[in-house]
C-alpha cells in the first residue's frame, strides 16, 4: 500500500499543483506536462490496476491527459488537484474497461511492444514474492469493476475513505461498502488461489537467465510537451 502523506505535505504539494494548473490555464505550453508528470507513476498504477491490462491502461492514461488539459478550466477548487486527476483517470479507466465488455474479444499481448516491456518491470510497491503479487493481481482483476476501483483507492494507493469518495463520485458510506465486499471476496479468492496445487516443474526445460519480473509496470514515459 501507498503511505499516506502528512496533512502539511498534502497542502504543500496541492500548492505546487494549483500553481502549475493555473499557470496551464493562463497559456503556459509546458505547465500540464510537469502537472501530469508529477502524479504519472500513481496514475499510471491506478489505471493498470484498475483495467487489468496494461494496453488498455495505457490508453486510458492517455485519454485521462487529453481530458484533464481540455478541462483545466473548469477546475473546482473544493478538491485537490491530484484528487481531480485521480477521478478523471478512473472514469477513462470504467469507460475504456465497460467498453470492452459491450464488445468483447480475444486479445494476445504483444510481449515486444514497449507498453508491455514497462509493464513487466517489477514496482517499487509491490510484494517481493513474485508468486503472491501475482495472486494478488488476479484476485484484484476478478472483483467486480466498481468494488475493485474502491479497493485500489483504499488499500492500494492509501486515500482516505473522503478522498476515494470525493475520487469515485460517490459517498463515504459507498466507498466503505464496496471496499468490505472487495476485501471479502479477495479473501476468499486469495484462500482458493493459495490451496491450488502447484505444478511441478518440467525438468526437461533448458534453464535461462531470470528476465525482469511480472506486475503492475513502470508508467509510460513522462510528457516531453503538452499532451500526446
Amino acid at each position: 500500500m501507498r503511505p499516506r502523506r502528512s496533512d502539511a505535505q498534502r497542502a504543500l504539494d496541492d500548492a505546487a499543483d494549483r500553481e502549475l494548473l493555473a499557470r496551464h490555464v493562463e497559456g503556459d505550453p509546458e505547465a500540464f506536462s510537469e502537472l501530469f508528470n508529477r502524479h504519472r507513476d500513481r496514475l499510471w498504477a491506478v489505471a493498470l490496476r484498475t483495467t487489468s491490462d496494461p494496453e488498455d491502461a495505457a490508453d486510458a492514461l492517455q485519454d485521462a491527459a487529453v481530458s484533464a488539459f481540455r478541462a483545466a478550466a473548469n477546475f473546482r477548487s473544493e478538491s485537490a488537484v491530484g484528487t481531480w486527476l485521480y477521478r478523471i483517470v478512473v472514469n477513462a479507466c470504467l469507460d475504456r474497461v465497460r467498453r470492452q465488455a459491450a464488445r468483447p474479444t480475444v486479445r494476445y499481448p504483444d510481449e515486444q511492444s514497449a507498453t508491455w516491456q514497462r509493464a513487466v518491470r517489477d514496482p517499487a510497491d509491490m510484494a517481493e514474492n513474485r508468486e503472491l503479487r501475482i495472486m494478488l493481481e488476479n484476485a484484484l482483476a476478478s472483483l467486480p469493476l466498481d468494488q475493485r476501483a474502491a479497493v485500489v483507492a483504499v488499500d492500494l494507493e492509501g486515500l482516505s475513505v473522503q478522498e476515494a469518495a470525493e475520487a469515485l463520485g460517490v459517498p463515504p458510506g459507498t466507498v466503505k461498502s464496496r471496499c468490505a465486499r472487495g476485501r471479502a471476496k479477495l479473501a476468499v479468492l486469495l484462500t482458493d488461489l493459495r490451496n491450488r496445487p502447484q505444478s511441478p516443474p518440467v525438468q526437461s526445460q533448458t534453464p535461462t537467465r531470470d528476465g525482469p519480473g511480472t506486475g503492475v509496470g513502470d508508467s509510460p514515459e513522462p510528457m516531453e510537451r503538452g499532451v500526446r
